[in-house]
C-alpha cells in the first residue's frame, strides 16, 4: 500500500492506471477462453478459468490498496470520490470476466453454427469497447499536464464517444444473436437455454462497463 501512495504523490492517476493494467490482463483471457469453450475444450476452459480468478484477485487487492490510499486524507488535485467511481468501474470489468468465465465451466454446452459466428462477433465487440477505454485511462496523465484542456482533451472527448459507440454496436450485435438464438430455441434443453442467456448477459456486461467507465472519466474531467 506504501507504494501505491506514492504513486499518488506522483500523480492521480497512476495507481488508477497501474489497476487497469491488472484489469486488462484478466480482460484479455476472455479471447482464449471463450476460444477453447467453444472448441470442448473443458480442461483448457478450466485452467483459463483459475488464471482469471487469481488476475481477478490481484486486481481487487489492488483497488482495496487504492481505496486505503485514498483515504488518508493526501492532496489530489482530482476529486478523491471520483477516482474511487473510476476504480470500481474497472474492477468490474475483471469481476465480470471472471463471472463469465465461472459460467462457462458450469456445464458442457456445443455452441452450434447457427448461433457461433455472431457470438463471435459480439465478444470481439465488446472486447474492443474495453480496448477503447483503456486507451483513454492511459492519456490521463497527459490530460493531467495540460490541465484538462486543448488538443488532448478534445482528443479523450472523441475516444469516449467512441467507446459509446461501440457500446451501441455491441447492443445491435446482441440483438440480432438473441432473435437466431430464440429462433432455435427446441435445439436447447431447458437449462442450456437458460445458461446461454446468463453467458450472454455476462458478455455484454463488459461494453456496458466500459461506457460506464468513460461517461465516468469524461464528467470527472469535465468538473474540474
Amino acid at each position: 500500500m506504501r507504494t501505491i501512495a506514492k504513486l499518488f504523490g506522483r500523480s492521480p492517476f497512476i495507481p488508477i492506471q497501474t489497476h487497469m493494467d491488472k484489469v486488462k490482463e484478466c480482460v484479455n483471457l476472455v479471447t482464449p477462453l471463450t476460444e477453447a469453450f467453444m472448441k470442448g475444450e473443458s480442461e483448457k476452459v478450466e485452467s483459463i478459468t483459475e488464471q482469471i480468478s487469481k488476475l481477478e484477485h490481484a486486481a481487487d487487492e489492488t483497488k482495496h490498496d487504492i481505496q486505503n490510499a485514498l483515504r488518508k486524507g493526501m492532496f489530489l488535485a482530482v476529486d478523491r470520490s471520483k477516482l474511487l467511481d473510476i476504480i470500481s468501474l474497472q474492477d468490474g470489468l475483471a469481476g465480470k470476466t471472471e463471472n463469465l468465465a465461472t459460467l462457462l465451466t458450469l456445464k458442457a454446452l456445443d455452441c452450434p453454427d447457427s448461433i457461433q459466428p455472431k457470438f463471435v462477433e459480439f465478444i470481439n465487440k465488446n472486447l474492443e469497447a474495453v480496448d477503447a477505454v483503456t486507451e483513454i485511462v492511459k492519456r490521463l496523465d497527459e490530460l493531467l499536464e495540460s490541465s484538462f484542456g486543448g488538443a488532448e482533451a478534445q482528443q479523450v472527448a472523441q475516444m469516449v464517444h467512441r467507446v459509446a459507440v461501440l457500446e451501441h454496436e455491441a447492443d445491435l450485435i446482441q440483438r440480432t444473436l438473441l432473435k437466431i438464438f430464440f429462433a432455435h430455441e427446441a435445439d436447447f434443453t431447458h437449462g442450456e437455454f437458460y445458461l446461454w442467456l446468463r453467458i450472454f448477459r455476462q458478455v455484454g456486461e463488459l461494453a456496458n462497463l466500459a461506457e460506464s467507465l468513460a461517461n465516468r472519466i469524461r464528467s470527472t474531467l469535465e468538473l474540474k
